[in-house]
């Protein structure tokens, strides 16, 4: 009887194997088909990018042209001060990101790991901020920025950044705060460690894989931005690449190659960050999500 009913049993792994295979299969040629059909909008930029007008509208979009524009890069780097606004977004982003994260992480260490009264309070009120549409916010900040003499510069757009900013990077790292054990706080106390020590010494290295998750959203966000600096600023040296696409689109003709061009220069910086870090993106978000 035995001998009957180990070959059923091992009929019934081998099907079971044999159905796991084809649907881990499936799965992959899906992902693999998913995978592609996000790269074909950068193909096309890139095919876009090295063309001139004709060849835009007389070619098909997908194919080559007769001759690579390589001088549509040169064009944009040189003629339309890019090198200038890729300088004006590199500085504002990363000022914006490092100034988010470091007061996020100190508004949700004091509403996590401290005991005080207003505290849901707080936590309500930048949780609200979440539900506010940046366009009902243009003209109370316009008339704010102008009342503090802060129109056409700089410093209204960090400003800006890191308002909006703050309540989504506090609700990232709010999980992973929860989630630490009071222990490690307890122990650098008796140890005589004093409150702002043990935060900028323990917590804060502890939550450098939310911190680094927070910190790409942000600085895909502030990257691309155009609404904020197209309002606040006025001085074309002082506008950043997402404003300064505009420089190639005349009354009469339009660049488009240059446009391309500038296009692909603008994405280029995110999607290396995001290849170099896209572990530590998926071991921030996991690191919120369990908790003990």
């Amino acid at each position: 009887m035995s001998t009957a009913i180990r070959p059923r049993t091992e009929e019934a792994v081998s099907a079971r194997t044999l159905s796991s295979s084809i649907g881990y299969g499936v799965l992959y040629v899906v992902l693999a088909a998913t995978a592609v059909l996000q790269l074909l909008p950068l193909l096309w930029l890139l095919l876009f990018s090295l063309k001139n007008n004709q060849e835009i509208f007389n070619l098909s979009p997908f194919a080559l042209p007769k001759t690579l524009h390589w001088s549509n890069y040169s064009t944009v780097w040189e003629q339309g001060s890019i090198g200038r606004y890729f300088f004006n977004s590199l500085w504002i982003t990363v000022v914006s990101v490092v100034l988010t994260i470091l007061l996020a992480n100190f508004v949700t260490f004091a509403m996590t790991r401290m005991k005080w009264k207003l505290s849901g309070i707080v936590l309500g009120l930048f949780m609200i901020g979440m539900m506010i549409p940046v366009h009902s916010t243009l003209i109370p900040l316009f008339s704010l920025f102008k009342k503090v003499h802060l129109t056409d510069s700089q410093l209204s757009i960090v400003l800006s950044y890191i308002a909006f900013n703050l309540p989504l990077t506090i609700m990232i790292l709010m999980g992973f705060y929860m989630a630490l054990p009071k222990e490690v706080e307890e122990a650098s106390i008796m140890d005589g460690c004093s409150v702002n020590r043990m935060f900028f010494r323990i917590i804060l290295p502890m939550t450098a894989s939310v911190s680094v998750t927070a910190a790409i959203i942000n600085m895909i966000y502030n990257w691309n931005e155009f609404i904020f600096v197209n309002t606040f600023l006025s001085d074309d040296s002082k506008k950043t690449l997402t404003v300064g696409i505009q420089n190639f689109v005349g009354q009469y003709t339009t660049n488009w190659g240059a446009i391309g061009a500038t296009l692909m220069i603008s994405i280029l910086p995110i999607l290396v960050i995001f290849f170099l870090l896209s572990n530590r993106i998926v071991e921030g978000i996991a690191a919120g999500s369990v908790k003990g």
